[in-house]
């Protein structure tokens, strides 16, 4: 296999591929840059291009733009405190709050170098799960997936710790308005209102714009200033990778954490992103920082994020189950190469395998290089008026609100989720887990729909769900005793998550 390896780098290596990646990667940044849009939509523009190329220059294109979303759309999440893609939500909680000390280029180059390092690791990885991933994924049925997703909104406890009521609140919104469509059991419309945009339920980039970028240009605009609360940037994106080195075991650690829930199929990049934020959150030493401008809560889930890309290229390339919309898109261009995902591709196509492989890393490498070299020109943008900088950006949010369903109802959709955040921020409510309650809800609903369906009450005696089980009760109360064992006696009240968001 590793002779195999290296021919699928030297092909890789190749002067014409290495052009291609190299322009996946260019439409790649520019896709992360701009808010809402996210991987999938970067697939859609690639894809028609892909049609006639050879596999591997095609697989390049391809590969290399769906590297490195996840690096790019750091961006918005520290200087806008808006999620770039769904895998990037988690960021805001502390690159943002970074942002406005002053350290946006600290926490981009933190955020691109451990980018870097997961993407890697990722990769390496998947390599090593090559032919090894069957009896995991073949193990995962719904009763494992449904408690996957009650993981995922565990994470509420760790955000929300100190504000529990308000959390568990917000976190009930979100289920509320993620629920909104079709009942996939019954087949019923409901919370519609008998409104067809409401049909199939409110896109994520309208809710994730909605809550958290439009209350902080509100915001900015009522008090007249910048992104950034001082008027010189402090920190450096050499300080940001200093800071990465010195946290090289949490990126280990999350970055396996990020490959391993990627090969989980049906758990997305929001899922990923919570969890690796809350990991990150309960196992490192004095949290008091979190959600206040802690590097650590950016070096998490940016580790976890790109090494997730590559956790989910397992199940799409063994098995064709796409874990992810960008995965889905994969699967199509790879159709339009004459490669079919599957048990071949380890069988007859490993030298198509390794290369993708290959192409990954070295994807992650060119994105890195080439958002570092950005960064501190773009981190300046936080040091612009705000009453320069908001109608800018209202505009692409718009757009980018727009472009969700294509429908003026996305504009509407956007302007009221943006009522609710800025009422929520106002009254010191956290945001973080109406977000998740909404992305995970659907999820939940279906697997255990699903589980109940074959299992009846069985499925709760299974080995894997009873595992899940306890690592959600460690989760929710782990923090509340170490915090006790610590004799911290004081308990923030609802309005300290206010200034987080």
């Amino acid at each position: 296999m590793f002779e195999s390896g290296y021919e699928a780098l030297l092909v890789a290596l190749d002067p014409l591929r290495l052009l291609w990646l190299a322009l996946g990667v260019l439409v790649g940044l520019c896709v992360g840059l701009l808010p809402g849009l996210g991987g999938t939509v970067g697939m859609a523009i690639l894809l028609p291009f892909v049609f006639g190329m050879d596999p591997y220059s095609g697989i390049a294109l391809l590969i290399g733009m769906a590297a490195v979303v996840h690096t790019a759309d750091t961006f918005p999440s520290v200087l806008l405190g808006v999620p770039g893609s769904s895998g990037s939500q988690a960021t805001i909680m502390d690159g943002y709050p970074l942002a406005q000390k002053g350290d946006a280029a600290r926490a981009l180059g933190a955020a691109f170098f451990v980018s870097m390092v997961g993407g890697i690791i990722g990769a390496a990885s998947l390599f090593a799960l090559i032919g090894l991933a069957r009896p995991l994924i073949l193990a995962l049925g719904p009763p494992e997936l449904f408690m996957c997703a009650i993981l995922g909104l565990s994470m509420v406890g760790v955000l929300a710790r100190g504000a529990a009521a308000a959390g568990v609140l917000a976190t009930l919104l979100g289920v509320m308005v993620g629920l909104i469509g079709l009942a996939p059991q019954v087949g019923q419309y409901r919370y519609t209102f008998e409104e067809p945009y409401l049909f199939d339920g409110i896109p994520i980039a309208v809710m994730a714009l909605g809550l958290f970028a439009l209350p902080e240009m509100v915001d900015l605009v009522a008090a007249d200033r910048s992104i950034s609360r001082v008027s010189k940037l402090a920190g450096s994106r050499l300080t940001g990778i200093r800071d990465a080195i010195r946290n090289r075991w949490l990126v280990v650690r999350t970055s396996v954490l990020g490959t391993a829930m990627g090969i989980i199929p049906g758990v997305g990049g929001s899922v990923v992103d919570w969890i690796a934020y809350g990991v990150t959150r309960q196992t490192v030493k004095d949290n008091s920082q979190f959600g206040k401008g802690d590097i650590r809560g950016v070096i998490g889930p940016e580790s976890a994020n790109n090494a997730k890309e590559a956790g989910a290229l397992v199940p799409t390339l063994l098995f064709g189950i796409p874990g992810s919309g960008t995965t889905a898109m994969l699967l199509g261009g790879l159709v339009l190469l004459g490669v079919q995902a599957g048990p071949a591709m380890v069988r007859d196509r490993l030298d198509v395998t390794l290369a993708i492989v290959w192409s990954l890393a070295l994807a992650n490498i060119l994105g890195t290089a080439a958002c570092f070299l950005l960064a501190g020109y773009v981190a300046k943008l936080s040091l612009i008026p705000a009453k320069k900088l908001v109608p800018f950006l209202l505009v692409i949010m718009t757009v980018a609100a727009y472009q969700a369903t294509r429908h003026w109802g996305d504009i509407l959709a956007f302007l009221a989720v943006g009522l609710v955040g800025w009422v929520m921020k106002q009254v010191g409510w956290p945001r973080a887990p109406m977000l998740i309650g909404y992305v995970l809800a659907p999820s939940a609903e279906r697997y255990l729909h699903l589980s109940m369906s074959l299992h009846g009450f069985d499925w709760l005696l299974r080995p894997l769900v009873i595992v899940l089980g306890l690592l959600v009760l460690v989760i929710v109360f782990g923090s509340q005793i170490f915090r006790l064992r610590r004799g911290k006696g004081r308990r923030p009240g609802l309005g300290d998550m206010a200034g987080r968001m």
